[in-house]
């Protein structure tokens, strides 16, 4: 399975390529000009030789080329970025990770993107394609350290069970993080906001926080047995 990451040449982006190649993937660093996806991935095999053979780059088209494809640009770029692609992305598992947020002052507050998520604009810029959201509190850093584990829960959404499941099944390949379906793409609203209170709390502790869940004590790979059953 190829994964492309649309707009991968950020830090989130380019991180969670290296990441996902470690564990097996196939990944394409896209870009909106390929030199840019050739540099990012040369960064990330510059760190780590091993990623060789797995991480590939290319244009945004090659990114959606890919079996799934996670939209890893800013968030007021992430439907048009969709729409530009939306011929290959139909029928396709499409994650989109931003948040819409803004700093003002010393604090970081939540925007309100069009139908309330960024989530749900890029659904409703490519309907043909199968939108989940995920992968909003991970922090950068510690996504690209893949000699580490990364301590925390990964709350995805979306309104196709089967979309859902793929994105928990590659989410449990990554050392130390747990998927939890969290529900209908609806609640992409609460769970891009709640990135404003972490950023908040990594500025007042001097740290990077990721989410971590207490009180769910089934595995969720046993929970996504019986929910196939």
């Amino acid at each position: 399975m190829r994964i492309g990451i649309l707009g991968g040449t950020g830090p989130a982006g380019s991180a969670l390529a290296a990441r996902l190649a470690s564990v097996g993937y196939d990944v394409v660093i896209g870009s909106r000009s390929k030199y840019r996806a050739m540099e990012a991935r040369d960064s990330q095999v510059e760190k780590w030789p091993d990623l060789a053979p797995r991480l590939g780059f290319g244009d945004n088209a090659a990114a959606a080329d890919c079996e799934i494809v996670v939209i890893a640009t800013p968030w007021d770029g992430a439907a048009t970025t969709a729409q530009e692609n939306e011929d290959a992305l139909a029928g396709k598992v499409v994650v989109s990770m931003a948040n819409a947020l803004v700093r003002v002052g010393h604090e970081f507050q939540p925007l309100v993107p069009p139908r309330g998520s960024v989530a749900a604009h890029v659904q409703a810029a490519v309907p043909r394609c199968r939108v989940v959201a995920a992968f909003h509190h991970l922090p950068a850093t510690e996504l690209g350290h893949i000699g580490e584990p990364i301590d925390s829960d990964v709350l995805i959404c979306g309104d196709d069970p089967d979309a859902v499941r793929v994105i928990s099944e590659m989410v449990m390949k990554i050392p130390g993080c747990r998927p939890l379906d969290s529900g209908e793409l609806s609640n992409a609203t609460a769970i891009e906001a709640f990135t404003a209170v972490l950023l908040q709390l990594n500025v007042r502790y001097k740290t990077r926080v990721a989410p971590k869940l207490t009180g769910i004590k089934r595995d969720p790979r046993a929970a996504q047995v019986t929910s196939q059953s």
